[in-house]
């Protein structure tokens, strides 16, 4: 999959100087970071949606989109995919693949050289109900 998200990345790379008026990721580097933002959380939402709804095809599909958003705003943040990887395997070193880092700082586990991370003000979390959603268009 790292390969996968690698050449999307070079070729997202490759297109930012294309012509806005006929590339998409032009356009979007055109725009600058917020209108990569925007579109980066409007389909994040439109996964949970989808998720949500139990259509699993519509999360196949809008989760690519996710990830080529994901990956232009990488680009334009000056972010390469290892660097992100070399991000999940620290992670992995400390609680192990499948545990995200808690936003509080935390004890490190006994034997780990690696300090704990700041810690960080959590958000509230605004949980989704079993109702169906909608997706705007």
């Amino acid at each position: 999959m790292s390969d996968s998200l690698e050449r999307l990345y070079l070729a997202v790379v490759a297109a930012k100087d294309l012509d806005p008026a006929v590339s998409r990721t032009a356009r979007l580097f055109q725009r600058g970071p917020t209108r990569m933002a925007k579109k980066l959380a409007e389909e994040a939402i439109e996964v949970v949606i989808d998720a949500v709804n139990g259509n699993r095809e519509a999360v196949v599909r809008e989760s690519a989109d996710l990830l080529y958003n994901l990956t232009v705003l990488w680009a334009s943040a000056g972010v390469r995919p290892e660097d992100v990887w070399h991000e999940m395997e620290r992670r992995e070193d400390l609680l192990g693949i499948a545990e995200k880092l808690p936003k509080s700082a935390f004890k490190v586990p006994k034997g780990s050289s690696q300090g704990s991370p700041p810690p960080v003000d959590r958000r509230p979390i605004v949980a989704l109900e079993g109702r169906s959603l909608r997706k705007r268009r």
